[in-house]
């Protein structure tokens, strides 16, 4: 079975730095056509500079926690490649969390900007994989891939939003998986361990001691690129997983084996 994804056609979220912008250039690269979706759409314009409408590569700017929003992603998407066959949700942020503060609303932002959004593009996106595979009775029809975190077992006051808000997520990929199933679309996720993302950089610049930490916590004594998430992502969104839906895939070198409640996992 083949990992190839050349000629599919993947939306992208969160695509403007760090990890999403990491897999979806190793898409990109591994011939499939990539709709870069992200809010921020300076950031979009400089890292993929004159490819807007380039090639297989074309971007979007949009809040996707707004429905019309989604919407237009999709149309977007539709006008430029005619199909989408990859749905990859990385879209996805961390905030500090007060466990005893009762007007902390972090956790309502966590889930509605980590898991409620990928449902609802999740949803609408498979809508048109079902719709393109009308009058055709066998072969895959789509895969949706979440990125998620080793947080969501792990336990860490700090970050009880950003916990639950992937524990969620999680739920939602086996819950989609077994709704999605008899359409022939499957629904996986990637739980991640410490990745060099953009907010990870931010953590590291403030605190030097923290880098050593978590190298000294994870088994294979590193912190993993960015884009070293993009072929175990390219292996679910491909064939070669042909029979895998509802599985969360864990990368982050070993951490979860050995690693203490008493560090954050990013």
């Amino acid at each position: 079975m083949s990992f190839t994804i050349t000629g599919k056609t993947a939306i992208i979220t969160g695509a403007a730095n760090g990890i999403g912008l990491a897999v979806a250039r190793h898409f990109a690269d591994h011939g499939a056509n990539v709709m870069f979706a992200d809010m921020d759409e300076g950031r979009l314009a400089d890292e993929l500079g004159g490819h807007r409408e380039d090639g297989n590569i074309r971007y979007f700017a949009g809040d996707l926690r707004e429905k019309l929003t989604i919407q237009n992603l999709l149309s977007a998407t539709i006008d430029a490649f005619e199909s989408v066959d990859i749905l990859v949700n990385a879209c996805r942020q961390i905030m500090p969390s007060d466990p005893l503060d009762p007007d902390d609303d972090s956790v309502e932002v966590l889930l509605q900007q980590n898991m409620l959004t990928a449902l609802r593009l999740s949803q609408c996106v498979a809508k048109r994989m079902i719709k393109q595979a009308e009058g055709r009775e066998d072969g895959p029809v789509g895969s949706i891939v979440n990125l998620s975190s080793i947080s969501s077992c792990r336990t860490h006051p700090d970050l009880l939003a950003y916990s639950v808000s992937n524990a969620a997520l999680e739920q939602m990929t086996r819950s989609l998986a077994v709704a999605l199933a008899p359409e022939r679309i499957r629904v996986n996720a990637v739980a991640f361990g410490s990745v060099m993302s953009a907010s990870l950089q931010e953590t590291l610049k403030e605190n030097r001691e923290f880098r050593l930490e978590i190298e000294k916590r994870t088994p294979l004594s590193r912190i993993a690129s960015a884009n070293e998430l993009g072929d175990a992502v390219q292996y679910l969104a491909s064939e070669a997983s042909s029979f895998m839906t509802g599985q969360v895939v864990t990368v982050d070198g070993g951490r979860t084996l050995v690693d203490p409640v008493d560090l954050p996992a990013h």
